[in-house]
Parts: C-alpha cells; sequence; structure tokens
C-alpha cells in the first residue's frame, strides 16, 4: 500500500510485480501469489493498474473509508506518533489523544486536544473506533489495554514493554523498541569482531 500511494504521487499508471518486489524487498512471484489469493489483479505481460491496484488493496485492508484511531499516552512517543501519522497515514486517523497528567490534559498535539483517560468510554462509544495506540509506561499498560478491550477495541498497537495479556478476540502488536536495539547493538558487535569476507 505505501508503494502504491508513492507511485500515485509520482503519476504512475502501471507497475509490474518486477518492479513491486524491489520497492518492497518481496520477490516478484511472492508478490503474484499473495495478490491472487485475493484475486485477479493484473494483467499477464503488462503489469498491474496502479490506481485499482490501490482501491482493491485498500478494500482488502479495510481503509476504504478514514478509519478512526484512539492514543493512549501523550508524553514524547504518543506526540511523535501522532505527528507522524498525520503526516503519513491519511487512512488511519488519530481522533483523539488520551493521558491521565492534568499538564497535558487539554494541550493540543498534532492539532489533536488531549482528553482525560476518564474518558475513555465516552471516546470509543462516539467515535466508533475499534482500534487504538497505546504508548504509556510499562508498568500500566495491562491496566490501560483491559481498559481499552472493556469499552469495545479490538485491535491494539502496544509500544510499552510489556506482553499484554487480552482476550482472543483481540489482535495485539507489539513494537518493543528497546529489545530492537539491542539486538542490532548484538549484530554490531558481532560485525565488528569478524573478519573481513566472514560470514555473521
Amino acid at each position: 500500500m505505501r508503494v502504491l500511494d508513492q507511485l500515485q504521487k509520482e503519476d504512475h499508471k502501471i507497475v509490474s510485480s518486477a518492479e513491486m518486489g524491489r520497492w518492497t524487498g518481496f520477490s516478484s512471484e511472492q508478490i503474484r501469489k499473495d495478490l491472487a489469493y485475493f484475486g485477479a489483479f493484473g494483467t499477464r505481460g503488462v503489469g498491474y493498474d496502479v490506481k485499482s491496484l490501490q482501491r482493491r488493496i485498500r478494500s482488502i485492508l479495510g481503509l476504504e473509508g478514514s478509519v478512526p484511531v484512539i492514543l493512549v499516552g501523550g508524553g514524547s512517543l504518543g506526540s511523535a506518533l501522532a505527528r507522524y501519522n498525520r503526516l503519513h497515514q491519511p487512512h488511519l486517523e488519530i481522533i483523539c489523544i488520551l493521558d491521565n497528567d492534568e499538564d497535558v490534559v487539554g494541550t493540543t498535539i498534532a492539532g489533536i486536544k488531549v482528553r482525560h483517560v476518564r474518558e475513555m468510554q465516552e471516546v470509543v462509544r462516539e467515535s466508533q473506533a475499534r482500534l487504538a495506540v497505546v504508548a504509556v509506561p510499562g508498568d500500566v499498560a495491562q491496566k490501560t489495554v483491559d481498559a481499552l478491550v472493556k469499552h469495545g477495541i479490538r485491535s491494539i498497537l502496544n509500544f510499552a514493554p510489556v506482553h499484554l495479556q487480552t482476550p482472543s478476540d483481540v489482535v495485539v502488536k507489539t513494537v518493543d523498541l528497546t529489545s530492537q536495539l539491542q539486538s542490532l547493538a548484538y549484530y554490531a558487535q558481532r560485525l565488528g569482531e569478524r573478519t573481513p569476507g566472514q560470514q555473521v
């Protein structure tokens, strides 16, 4: 989707699976196979119509309209996520930021007014949101997620460095920046130790 959005901005009309492969890191065969799973999209020997493929993939992803997202946590990470989302995610709209810090509540981040977490139930009901981003400290993450699930949120992107317990009908994706950096530190050390031509 990201590749297609960029191609659309650059006014490309047709794209081949080989070109998409170069931009995504997947093989052209894998791209054709994945797309074929959802139906016939392209023309053999010609490629895919960019606009048409955009529409079809948006439909598959449930992004035909603007999808409301609630962000819990208006600190440094939450603020950065809100600003990034506004610039780079036109189909996923953060409609509300919730926080419990009285110095943050009432302020505006990326054009979005911060409301108190006590208003979570009202916010979810008003917006009909089913997706939330959690950018809170680890010690309050489970409590935050429990409240989100209780009020109807079913998909959660979690940035807290903890494993979360949720019902089976709730999908959680965790992005642990610290563990990713630690993993990179390990490989950086291994790369520094090896001699030229040695495999890691």
